[in-house]
């Protein structure tokens, strides 16, 4: 027997989901090569790649099983997902919450509703718009990173902001897929499902999370010295995988578990570790579902809709930039980082193709509605890098040909927007109260739940059965059941508020509500147990007792919440981050570690001249345990230092590439110090007349001033000898209790 038969009849006998599997990945393998040579983004090569290697195309090798394709998109789906989710953090999300928020949200309300016009428009039934709607209204995350790693710019103040929205709008796209999955299976638009719907996924996200961050962390760091680099990966996507099973089970979308998953090791000490030994995976398996999606295009329904093709490209790109960035400027962000935060999210992908697939797996959408959905993400992926790059001359082009008027209305709204700090005591209260209630009631009806489901079945037939597992569930619930009813929070600004007679009524209607929730839940644990009127004699007993233990109660629960805490703030204990964006002006804080080899080091400030070279100011150098805030000009450099700078995207850049020629290594994310960047509104006539050295504000704040707004135009980093005028808005990096002092004055 031939060697070409041999190899012929071993092909034969192989199974098509590893023939298909070996296609996917000699046309990934090609389109790479050949999209990097060209400097494209790879993911329109996979397209591309996929396109070609589809059943329309005889001249080309092609899929012969479309369900092994599926079955390898699915799982390429779930580690897409996962990785998306080891970048997520909450305390991110918390960070950039309001503008991000605002902004994901402006662009997905616009986008839904633009989407569905354009839809019904060009004469699509009302289930394809709301479909088309979602799918425009969700960027691609996958792309627009791949493309800030391609163009260098992560360093710069918007990047944060792009990221952040994207975070938003991951979690409103799995919102909205569960929503879809509703409407699409009712074929109606019914409230009390939606409502209904949505209550179920807010109740497994914060019992998943809260009981992820419980257990997985202590888990991890028990076992980390175990685990060598081989085990941590198969454990990673052992626990990835098991969320996929849960979030299945329960209804949800097996993407669902995996960014579940995800976002839970993204609070571990080792997510840095297991989001480097998961990208591999990512690549690959990121790969298989590109070119798998590729595969599903028909060149002859292109060509029929190649009108709605072009019509969308520009809804999308149009669509997405303006309001984008109508949402970061409503977010109080100035004129420059909102253009360029729109225009840098000015794509569909990933997502766009998951709740595109799940229009066609449940039977909703047209066959046409696919194929045009990866058309627009192909062209709009090819579109992307030429936004982030005219998003910078476009934003100063706006600034020369608006309105005087507007910059100068946008600007104050800015700075203004910015400088609000101060949240209302009744505020702060019903925050704290609505977490307390949410976040215990999502904790004991689980706890119920699960024990209705595994405890109670064992007990029936027994004659102490019922009473015994209802006494270990109140055990396992009861601190849960206290910090709920009787656990005091925000104590000082509950103990001012009842100093005021008018909201001495609500705060006891708050107080009362709790205590009536705590009632209803042991309510509910007694009757799954127990008959009426056993679970009422059992309510009964159970009150008193609850109300004798409170002491027992007040000191287990505070124990869980240490846990939890010291779990979720793990990895800020041993890394400190990055700190957040401070400011609307264009400066703002980075950080640099001096190499033990660069040739600075021993140099006094005064010797660098940073600030006359680049522009920029040192905030504080951090020297092991010891922070020097506000260095003068003759403190010198030292192997190992970390340098807080402040300065603009530009000054930044070039003061990098300066340190990168003195051989100095960029610094990892620190914490933050109690140097802060805080407004000041120059009214006290102390100041007012004198040059900026002569008011000794640098004495007085152990700080300095680091910008000026005058009449709406900003002079950052200025000299010491510009003289302060009244109403001038000073920014002053100093020390946070100084500055606070003298703003009380």
């Amino acid at each position: 027997m031939s060697l070409v038969q041999t190899v012929a009849e071993t092909t034969s006998n192989l199974e098509p989901l590893i023939t298909d599997l070996g296609l996917i990945l000699m046309t990934a393998a090609v389109s790479v090569i050949l999209f990097k040579k060209i400097k494209q983004p790879l993911v329109l090569g996979y397209l591309i790649a996929g396109f070609l290697a589809g059943n329309h195309f005889d001249f080309f090798p092609s899929i012969s099983d479309m369900h092994s394709v599926e079955v390898w998109a699915e799982i390429g789906v779930i580690f897409l997902l996962f990785s998306l989710g080891l970048e997520f953090s909450f305390k991110k999300l918390m960070k950039v919450g309001g503008t991000a928020s605002i902004t994901a949200v402006t662009q997905i309300i616009a986008m839904v509703a633009i989407g569905y016009l354009v839809g019904t428009a060009m004469g699509w039934n009302s289930m394809d718009s709301i479909f088309l709607g979602v799918i425009l209204s969700i960027s691609s995350t996958t792309i627009i990173l791949k493309t800030f790693d391609e163009l260098g710019v992560k360093g710069q103040k918007f990047v944060g902001i792009v990221i952040g929205s994207l975070v938003v709008q991951d979690i409103l796209a799995i919102l909205m897929m569960v929503l879809l999955s509703t409407i699409a299976v009712s074929q109606q638009f019914s409230g009390e499902e939606l409502f209904q719907s949505v209550l179920k996924l807010i109740f497994f996200l914060i019992a998943w999370f809260v009981g992820g961050i419980f257990f997985i962390p202590t888990l991890l760091k028990k076992a980390k010295n175990l685990l060598t680099d081989e085990m941590l990966l198969i454990v990673s996507i052992a626990l990835c995988l098991m969320m996929v099973i849960f979030a299945a089970g329960v209804g949800f979308s097996p993407a669902l578990g995996a960014f579940i998953m995800g976002s839970i090791i993204a609070e571990t000490t080792q997510a840095e570790h297991i989001e480097h030994l998961v990208k591999p995976v990512k690549d690959l398996f990121g790969a298989i579902f590109f070119v798998s999606v590729g595969m599903l295009i028909d060149p002859a329904t292109l060509y029929e809709y190649a009108l709605p093709v072009a019509i969308l490209t520009f809804v999308t790109i149009f669509g997405q930039s303006v309001s984008s960035t109508l949402g970061a400027l409503i977010s109080g962000q100035p004129l420059k980082e909102s253009v360029q935060t729109g225009m840098s999210l000015a794509q569909i992908g990933e997502f766009s193709f998951i709740i595109a697939t799940l229009g066609t797996t449940l039977a909703v959408t047209s066959n046409f509605l696919y194929p045009i959905v990866v058309a627009v993400s192909a062209v709009t992926t090819f579109t992307t890098p030429f936004m982030v790059k005219l998003s910078t001359p476009f934003s100063k082009f706006l600034h020369r040909k608006l309105p005087k008027k507007w910059i100068k209305r946008i600007d104050r709204y800015s700075a203004n927007t910015q400088a609000i700090k101060s949240v209302s005591k009744w505020r702060i209260i019903l925050r704290a109260y609505i977490v307390q209630v949410v976040i215990n009631s999502v904790i004991i009806v689980a706890l119920i739940l699960l024990s209705s489901k595994f405890i109670l079945p064992l007990t029936i037939g027994s004659n102490f059965g019922n009473a015994i597992g209802a006494v270990i569930t109140l055990i396992v619930i009861s601190p849960f059941l206290w910090a709920l009813s009787l656990r005091r929070i925000a104590v000082k600004e509950v103990t001012e508020l009842m100093l005021i007679r008018k909201y001495r009524g609500p705060i006891w209607v708050l107080i009362l509500m709790r205590i009536a929730i705590a009632i209803f839940y042991l309510g509910l644990l007694l009757n799954a147990f127990f008959s009426p009127t056993v679970a009422l004699i059992a309510l009964i007993i159970a009150l008193a007792a609850y109300l004798i233990l409170p002491k027992k109660l007040k000191n287990m629960y505070p124990v869980i919440e240490s846990h939890f805490l010291r779990n979720f703030n793990a990895r800020e204990i041993k890394k400190d981050r990055r700190l957040s964006d401070l400011t609307p002006w264009d400066g703002h804080m980075t950080f640099f570690t001096i190499a033990i080899e660069s040739n600075i080091v021993g140099k006094s400030l005064f010797e660098l001249r940073l600030r006359e070279e680049f522009g920029i100011n040192i905030a504080f150098i951090k020297r092991g345990e010891i922070t020097i805030n506000i260095p003068n000009r003759t403190e010198r450099i030292f192997p190992g230092d970390e340098l807080c700078v402040i300065g603009t995207d530009d000054q930044i850049k070039e003061f990098s590439s300066y340190l990168k020629r003195k051989e100095i290594m960029p610094a990892e994310s620190k914490k933050e110090s109690q140097i802060v960047l805080q407004q000041l509104e120059l009214t006290n006539e102390e100041f007012i007349g004198k040059s900026i050295s002569q008011s000794q504000l640098r004495e007085k704040t152990e700080g300095l001033v680091v910008g000026i707004e005058r009449h709406g135009n900003r002079i950052l980093n200025p000299e010491s000898n510009m003289v302060l005028e009244k109403d001038d808005i000073l920014w002053v990096v100093g020390n946070k209790k100084l500055l606070a002092s003298l703003i009380s004055t």
